[in-house]
């Protein structure tokens, strides 16, 4: 109970500390004034906050209770947030003062609010809203038993092509992320995590759970930062990190200092990163539905570079041609997931049987729209996403082919190819991206025709892009995808010409 659980490591401002022992008087005492609200077992809570350790008290305060945590990206629009509400019908909100408005506006105003931080009486009274630190209380909070099918949590997955699903994890999911990704990284109870990424995600909130499974320590940040990321893990020991793609382009080259830094997991196994940051890399791939990683490298055989991994313990995988017939070493196909349904799966789309249902196949298997490639070893990587594909006057083009072209030029940081609909081919292939520092030392213009340039050297003329779009920052529908689908909707149709 002594041993340090978590730290809150603010960029201004002091830093702050719980025991694990802290946390659980904290989480029970929020969880006490929840219930002197009238907040109780099965009641869904919106949680739409950013990284704090106000965060991590509400949502283990809510499990403590029994009532069922929805967390929600904090970078929905207003009319995203209606929709969370509208679905959800939460019997209380919790928020940062920046969202307030927004979300009083989505849940109306009988139902109550807590707004985390700094809140002054005037604004309390417009909003009809309480502070955090009033919740508190020392009252008691009513006996839950032990039930692992009991709802845990709501998370909202990314929708490419339909509006985001309300995915439901049961108390066996949540156990079950934390002992899974526990084993398969093998940690201990000295290890040292750094958690950047939004605890509002699946990613972060499993990282969590594996720290609490195997009683390690959290250190927090409000959100990701090159220039803190090294210093941060030398302070406080950490001994590994989830990543995404982004952070590993963001810290290269900058120096790195002493670290007990052992692992860093990202989506494949870079050995370059490896080379530069002094670390093992390690690919986990899973999503929202699979609670936790379903396929993973090993430290002892860490694979081939770029490799996902192979299958984790308890997880049946399937790749399937076109036809459903299983692919062969070397060939690309649909990814399907076995496991548990409400254990290792999720436990279902909330009030909507149709949607679930049709997330699996006729066999029960768990269609992830992901395409990849099995290479003669048995390992596995990741080639596109199955909607990623455009259909250019008849001619299929992967959106992937088109972004690693463009990556070759040196200019970009990230980029993304959507679909532009035409009048004549359907569909033309448009480019967004963020420029590297040797982009950003040419003109926009520039940019741009460099980029076309190599695109026509290296691609069939009818997938090179027909305009390149420079952006300061992408729209992200999960941390490590980028939000395709608002991409597309800012591209007018080409109707003639």
């Amino acid at each position: 109970p002594d041993k340090t659980f978590v730290v809150w490591a603010p960029f201004e401002g002091s830093e702050q500390r719980w025991t694990y022992a802290e946390m659980a008087r904290d989480a029970k005492r929020f969880a006490a004034g929840l219930h002197a609200r009238g907040i109780g077992l099965g009641d869904f809570v919106l949680m739409h906050l950013d990284n704090s350790a106000d965060f991590l008290t509400a949502w283990f305060g809510c499990a403590y209770l029994g009532a069922v945590p929805v967390t929600t990206n904090t970078r929905s629009v207003a009319e995203n947030v209606n929709y969370f509400a509208e679905v959800m019908q939460p019997a209380c909100a919790v928020t940062d003062p920046t969202y307030a408005k927004i979300v009083r506006d989505a849940c109306g105003d009988a139902t109550p609010m807590i707004v985390s931080g700094d809140l002054n009486a005037d604004d309390a009274a417009a909003l009809g809203a309480e502070s955090f630190a009033t919740v508190f209380a020392d009252g008691p909070i009513p006996e839950v038993s032990p039930d692992s099918e009991r709802n845990f949590a709501v998370q909202f997955t990314s929708g490419t092509t339909s509006r985001p699903k309300p995915t439901v994890w049961t108390n066996a999911n949540a156990l079950w992320g934390g002992r899974s990704m526990a084993m398969n990284l093998r940690l201990r109870r000295e290890d040292v995590t750094l958690v950047y990424m939004p605890l509002f995600h699946a990613n972060a909130q499993m990282t969590l759970f594996s720290a609490l499974w195997s009683g390690g320590t959290i250190v927090v940040h409000p959100r990701f930062s090159a220039s803190r990321f090294w210093d941060t893990c030398a302070a406080h020991g950490v001994t590994w990190v989830s990543m995404i793609p982004f952070s590993f382009k963001a810290l290269k080259g900058r120096p790195v200092p002493k670290h007990k830094v052992r692992v860093m997991i990202g989506l494949a196994r870079l050995p370059d990163a490896e080379k530069e940051f002094g670390v093992q890399t390690m690919a986990l791939w899973g999503m929202t539905e699979t609670t936790t990683a379903c396929i993973v490298t090993d430290a002892d055989h860490p694979g081939p570079a770029g490799t996902m991994g192979r299958p984790s313990p308890l997880y049946d995988i399937e790749v399937r041609r076109p036809d459903g017939s299983a692919a062969g070493p070397g060939e690309e196909g649909l990814l399907f997931i076995r496991g548990v349904r409400g254990v290792s799966l999720f436990k279902e789309y909330y009030k909507d049987p149709q949607k679930t249902a049709e997330a699996f196949d006729a066999s029960g298997a768990l269609e992830t729209g992901d395409i990849v490639r099995i290479d003669e070893a048995g390992w596995m990587f990741f080639v596109n996403r199955d909607k990623d594909m455009l259909r250019v006057g008849g001619e299929n083009v992967a959106a992937l082919e088109i972004e690693t072209a463009i990556s070759e030029t040196g200019l970009v940081m990230e980029c993304a190819v959507v679909a532009q609909k035409h009048y004549m081919l359907g569909d033309v292939p448009a480019a967004f991206v963020s420029l590297s520092d040797t982009g950003k030392k040419l003109s926009q213009e520039e940019v741009g025709k460099q980029i076309l340039a190599h695109c026509r050297e290296k691609l069939a003329d009818f997938k090179v892009p027909r305009s390149v779009h420079i952006v300061d920052d992408f729209p992200r529908s999960t941390l490590d995808r980028i939000a395709k689908n608002l991409l597309r909707d800012r591209l007018s149709p080409i109707e003639s010409g």
